[in-house]
């Protein structure tokens, strides 16, 4: 198999920006409508599921920030996150939108925009009408769920898979707010190769191509260089500190799965995903110790126990690796 030195031959992560492009146009036309934007990021990785146009979309309207998946993060991360977020003058709101978890804190929030939207159209002489609101993030960050739970029933199609939103369509939710589901909407090129490798382990990607096994590689040393390389041996039985990413790979594979190296990065990567590794933040707030460790470790490998010296030290850094190459043409 390869190692990470390949990624620096062709793009780890690859989307096509024509189908982004159509999207963006769709939804932008849309937007001229909505009085308030819920952005839903992945509570996981807050700032790779940040939109770089966000800002220009917002203008001047009102916007209520939702990380999901709160039930994927510790309570510090969460505590953590939150205190970060509000020296920026933002307050977050954390959702478990599977299990309808936070739920309230955004219709509330939602209608308090929608007070003061008809508070200025009564000054105006106008009369009162819903609030309109639009959902934007990610693929695969739980927009889907959160209107089922914003509805109390299933309205919207939702799954652990990205795509399910395929068309813009507003929806009742109740006599005081309509919402726009909206599909999601990836950038239509990244330059940080670590954001998007951070994407493609979370599955908030969309329909982009890479490749699972040396995703899945990536992870493995991704979660060992975030200390967190102890979930593995949890869950598998096999220590990663006495073995390169690929050869862990190799090894799980013999161990669990008949030698078969897909299946093996398959079922890392939707442990993952599925809370089996337990709750697990790839992202910590900038400045954060804990992060910064993180990131001097990513860049400065220190050489694992049963690993020569010389051979570590010929290895590039995970983080060289996947900032270097410009990811989104699809060529």
């Amino acid at each position: 198999m390869a190692t990470l030195a390949a990624f620096m031959t062709t793009p780890l992560i690859q989307w096509y920006p024509g189908h982004i492009a159509k999207a963006e146009r769709s939804l932008q036309e849309h937007l001229k409508k909505v009085d308030v934007i819920l952005e839903v990021r992945d509570a996981r990785i807050p700032l790779s599921t940040h939109h770089p146009q966000i800002k220009q979309w917002v203008g001047n309207r009102e916007r209520i920030l939702i990380l999901n998946r709160l039930d994927m993060i510790s309570e510090a991360t969460r505590q953590q996150w939150t205190a970060w977020f509000q020296a920026q003058g933002e307050e977050p709101l954390f959702t478990d939108a599977q299990h309808g978890k936070g739920i309230e804190a955004v219709i509330k929030a939602a209608q308090q925009v929608g007070e003061s939207v008809n508070q200025r159209r009564r000054n105006r002489d106008m009369l009162p009408r819903p609030v309109r609101a639009v959902v934007i993030g990610f693929p695969n960050v739980g927009k889907s769920a959160l209107i089922n739970r914003l509805l109390k029933r299933r309205v919207v199609e939702s799954a652990r898979r990205p795509g399910v939103t395929r068309q813009l369509r507003w929806i009742r939710i109740s006599d005081q707010i309509e919402l726009l589901d909206a599909p999601g909407v990836l950038p239509a090129r990244l330059t940080n190769q670590l954001a998007a490798l951070k994407l493609a382990i979370c599955d908030d990607i969309g329909e982009a191509a890479y490749d699972n096994q040396r995703v899945a590689s990536a992870f493995i040393g991704l979660l060992q260089q975030l200390e967190q390389g102890k979930v593995l041996k949890a869950r598998y039985s096999l220590d990663p500190t006495t073995s390169t990413e690929e050869d862990y790979l190799h090894q799980l594979a013999e161990h669990r799965y008949q030698g078969d190296v897909e299946r093996a990065a398959c079922q890392i990567l939707n442990d993952f995903r599925k809370g089996q590794l337990g709750a697990i933040a790839l992202e910590l707030p900038p400045g954060d110790a804990a992060h910064t460790t993180a990131t001097e470790t990513l860049a400065n490998p220190n050489p694992a126990p049963m690993e020569s010296k010389e051979r570590l030290e010929s290895r590039p850094s995970l983080v060289d690796l996947l900032t270097e190459q410009p990811i989104g043409d699809g060529n």
